[in-house]
């Protein structure tokens, strides 16, 4: 058929995206063990600050972009540092910190609705007509060409990071045990929020990218937040290397699934693959 290599490069982008999304995530659970949900309007936050700077204020697109993620990095770490960490050391519970995340991404949302509309809006202005690349019959934009290669050095350099650096080992410790990282002399709290910093990042280059690519809106962030999650779980909750298998392994799933279907059946085929996981592999492909 000529529309399966086409459906292999769309399986192969959905799941470069979702890596960058299930990876992010997977780094920050890894060390706090809560699911934080404020994850997913990061991504609105870095695609919102480059079409503020970018598109009104008129600065290049790649200083757009490095305040982009900046900015999604830092508000990431302030809410670790005055939401999360406070109740860390009150030893509030999952719930609680659930709750709480579930908070910060409403008003987060909220505002980001309130200042710049709940209408679509695109981050295409001044960076031209893209170009296509044809690949083995599947035809790829330039855009899309950077998400792959963002999704692989974004999974590469955070594995060697963890496995090769001594900060990267502190990290791998606090995620261990954080308690008995303290009695080591490790500073948990800044670790966790030099993670949160590098997490939100990530989250909020893959909105800044996805924006190029086709459009944003301040809704983004919870649909590119479940899909990152699912494929977290798929691959491994808590794991690099499992996150970037579970989301390419949701992405032709996902495209493949939807050949002889409407394409509105997309999200209910990646939950039918969690709940496979859940029931059959609770614990991810690459954990045993």
């Amino acid at each position: 058929m000529d529309i399966i290599p086409q459906i292999i490069a769309n399986s192969i982008i959905a799941g470069s995206v979702y890596t960058l999304i299930a990876v992010s995530f997977n780094l920050i659970y890894g060390a706090t063990k809560f699911f934080n949900i404020t994850h997913g309007v990061m991504t609105a936050i870095g695609a919102y600050a480059v079409f503020f700077f970018g598109k009104q204020m008129g600065l290049s697109v790649w200083v757009a972009v490095l305040i982009g993620v900046l900015i999604a990095g830092m508000i990431g770490w302030l809410l670790d540092r005055f939401i999360y960490r406070p109740l860390r050391e009150k030893k509030a519970s999952q719930l609680a910190l659930l709750v709480a995340s579930l908070g910060a991404f409403t008003v987060l949302q909220a505002l980001i609705a309130i200042i710049f509309t709940s209408r679509f809006q695109t981050l295409t202005h001044g960076v031209g007509v893209q170009k296509t690349f044809e690949i083995a019959g599947g035809i790829i934009t330039q855009t899309q060409v950077l998400i792959v290669i963002a999704a692989l050095v974004v999974t590469a350099g955070l594995m060697f990071f963890l496995k090769c650096t001594r900060f990267g080992k502190a990290v791998r410790a606090v995620s261990d045990d954080n308690e008995v990282s303290k009695i080591i002399g490790i500073n948990t709290d800044r670790i966790i929020g030099i993670i949160f910093f590098i997490g939100s990042a990530i989250a909020g280059l893959a909105g800044i990218l996805v924006g190029f690519d086709t459009a944003i809106e301040p809704t983004m962030g919870l649909v590119l937040l479940l899909k990152g999650v699912i494929a977290a779980i798929v691959g491994g909750i808590g794991s690099i290397y499992g996150g970037a298998i579970g989301a390419l392994l949701l992405g032709f799933v996902e495209n493949f699934g939807i050949i002889k279907i409407a394409s509105e059946w997309k999200d209910a085929i990646a939950f039918g693959l969690l709940i496979l996981f859940l029931i059959f592999r609770p614990r991810g492909i690459v954990r045993t």
